[in-house]
């Protein structure tokens, strides 16, 4: 293939551009943010399981609680009503007597019994309730902190992008001044080998694999034509030549 020397060095112009883009891709890719707000929201989503399953417990330590209460409240009515009966006299029968009594007697014990398990409820309520809302607030915490870290990611983004669409159009404007067959060839080369299709030749070294050309190769290119199109015997870039190729 033949192309002009000067349209040679542009085709470098284009791979330096294509460079700067895939650099700008890799860093869009890579922030660190990205990573950050990962883990903040599977930590953001873990207290947020335990939120709804502290706010579970504290409702039902709740509806427990008035059941104990309610049940309290009975036995305490009850115990009332049986010992206004033995106030008022109205009970003479020995047996009728005994019975009221040991009732009485044993409503107390149940009123005490039942007291405890509301203290006991109560004190789960209360822990439940305290543990909800220390999971409200870290909660509340850690979305702040992924809004922050979305918010400088986006900022982040937004000038990669801003910069990738300026060295876009450069890139566009440089390539259109290239040979179409010659950057045909360029395209190719740089996706079959990873983004880089052209190389300079400096100091007797091909900068796309970093080797040196041995006497032979730098031989066959001191006796090439200028407006020839060398590609390196190693890695099989288009291998352009400068005034600092040390030929």
């Amino acid at each position: 293939m033949k192309a002009a020397p000067a349209d040679q060095i542009r085709l470098l112009d284009v791979q330096a551009l294509d460079t700067r883009l895939a650099q700008l891709a890799h860093k869009r890719k890579s922030m660190p943010e990205h990573e950050e707000i990962q883990t903040l929201e599977a930590d953001l989503a873990q207290l947020r399981d335990l939120l709804v399953a502290s706010r579970t417990e504290e409702s039902d330590t709740a509806r427990e609680q008035a059941k104990a209460e309610g049940d309290v409240d009975q036995v305490r009515q009850r115990a009332a009503r049986d010992q206004k009966r033995l106030d008022s006299g109205s009970v003479t029968n020995p047996k009728d007597l005994e019975s009221l009594q040991s009732e009485i007697a044993s409503l107390a014990k149940r009123q005490g019994d039942l007291e405890d398990i509301v203290l006991e409820v109560m004190e789960r309520h209360e822990a439940a309730q305290e543990r909800a809302a220390e999971l409200a607030q870290r909660v509340e915490a850690v979305q702040a902190k992924v809004e922050d870290a979305v918010s400088r990611r986006d900022a982040a983004v937004e000038g990669i992008d801003a910069e990738s669409a300026t060295v876009r159009k450069e890139r566009d404007v440089v390539a259109g001044t290239v040979p179409g067959d010659l950057l045909k060839l360029y395209e190719k080369i740089r996706e079959q080998q990873g983004g880089v299709g052209a190389a300079r030749l400096f100091q007797r070294r091909c900068e796309g694999c970093r080797l040196e050309l041995n006497i032979t190769e730098l031989n066959d290119v001191r006796g090439a034509a200028e407006d020839e199109v060398l590609r390196c015997e190693n890695c099989r870039r288009v291998l352009v030549r400068t005034p600092e190729s040390g030929l």
